[in-house]
């Protein structure tokens, strides 16, 4: 059934929300060497993953409510180079984890209140091309999800999937063509089927049926693939055909430059 643009962000929102919830409770109650715990991504600990979450979280903020200074803002991030990210986590060690929770409560609180105001019919910017207000609450969805993942991973947690990578998963179809053009690399024409067995025992299917090339397996796999937060050597997913191999050589569902990715045998 077709749900309305305002159905749809209502729906994300209270997504994003639930996933907020999720990710708070993992940290709200750290000593201070599980704020330090590193995490898989290469130098960073547990609290530079939630420090990144805040400052993004403010940037989002700034999207909504004055894109010309949040494009202004863009443009001199961006031309510091493929560093500019670490360098921001860098700067934010200086803080208290007591402060770095309270600025993440504080700047998520904002960016959702301004997301649920905003015109579901707007457009807004981000580190790649315009967005509707849906796709962009969908990736500040996913953001907290694969950060949050790389959070349990440090203190040992296995997290249960929820319905929630859905909207994951449509963002890392949906994303196919950007992780071939970001690392310059032709699009492929050729279709991707794409079968996930979500939690509640239902399938999450995209794509035409019948072609060569086909992804399938649990929506976790698919996700932590296309965050990048696990090889696809390292699931269980099923990948036939050139082109979805291909594909999940080089899946990327987040904005900026191509990512490190994991390598093979890294595990999560």
């Amino acid at each position: 059934m077709a749900v309305s643009k305002s159905e749809l962000m209502s729906e994300l929102i209270a997504d994003l929300r639930a996933e907020t919830a999720e990710l708070h409770a993992m940290v709200r109650a750290l000593d201070l060497p599980g704020w330090e715990l590193p995490t898989p991504a290469e130098g960073w600990d547990v609290r530079d993953q939630i420090s990144h979450l805040a400052w993004f979280d403010d940037a989002a903020t700034s999207a909504v409510t004055d894109p010309e200074g949040f494009r202004a803002a863009r443009a001199a991030l961006m031309a510091r180079g493929e560093a500019a990210v670490d360098d921001l986590t860098a700067a934010a060690r200086g803080l208290a984890p007591s402060q770095v929770l309270d600025w993440f409560r504080t700047a998520r609180a904002r960016m959702i209140e301004a997301l649920a105001t905003v015109d579901p019919g707007s457009r807004l910017p981000w580190y790649g091309p315009d967005m509707s207000p849906a796709s962009f609450t969908t990736a500040r969805l996913m953001e907290t999800w694969a950060h949050g993942q790389d959070v349990a991973d440090a203190l040992g947690i296995t997290r249960a999937p929820s319905m929630r990578l859905r909207h994951v998963a449509t963002l890392g179809v949906r994303a196919l063509p950007y992780g071939f053009a970001v690392r310059g690399l032709p699009v492929p024409a050729e279709p991707v089927r794409v079968e996930l067995a979500m939690p509640d025992g239902t399938w999450w299917v995209s794509g035409p049926a019948g072609v060569p090339d086909v992804v399938r397996g649990s929506v976790a796999d698919f996700c932590l693939v296309v965050t990048q937060r696990c090889h696809v050597a390292d699931t269980s997913l099923t990948v036939a055909g050139g082109t979805a191999r291909a594909w999940m050589a080089v899946a990327q569902a987040f904005a900026g430059p191509p990512g490190k990715g994991r390598a093979p045998g890294a595990g999560r």
